[in-house]
């Protein structure tokens, strides 16, 4: 199934606007969330055929997000790529164990992104 809308998460309203703006002159249709438990509320109600997942924010992170998110029985089978600034193996790892199916540290290179949006549709 083709990827048509994207739920971007991260704290940083200029993160947010970054991804966003790159993703909507891609063609995609974007939908944003500002913190974890705002992520799966949006994951639940919106269905996006994937998500943008940042790691370091206030309240519930993304890691426990993402956990949340792919264990939910309406919200398990939308992908998730972790979008973060923790480059460490082991945060990739960690990520990885949570649910994510991919991991990409920033500065988030657009090009690489939509390769990899591009190849999940």
């Amino acid at each position: 199934m083709p990827v048509k809308k994207i739920l971007v998460v991260d704290d940083s309203p200029t993160e947010r606007h970054v991804l966003t703006e790159a993703l909507r002159q891609a063609g995609y249709h974007v939908v944003t969330a500002t913190s974890g438990e705002q992520a799966i509320d949006t994951a639940r109600s919106e269905l996006p055929d994937l998500i943008l997942m940042d790691v370091v924010m206030p309240g519930m992170n993304g890691y426990q997000a993402t956990r949340t998110i792919t264990r939910d029985e309406a919200t398990r089978d939308i992908p998730v790529i972790m979008c973060t600034s923790k480059g460490q193996e082991t945060d990739k790892i960690w990520g990885m164990r949570q649910g994510a199916n991919d991991y990409l540290v920033k500065p988030i290179d657009v090009s690489a992104l939509l390769a990899k949006i591009a190849a999940l549709g």
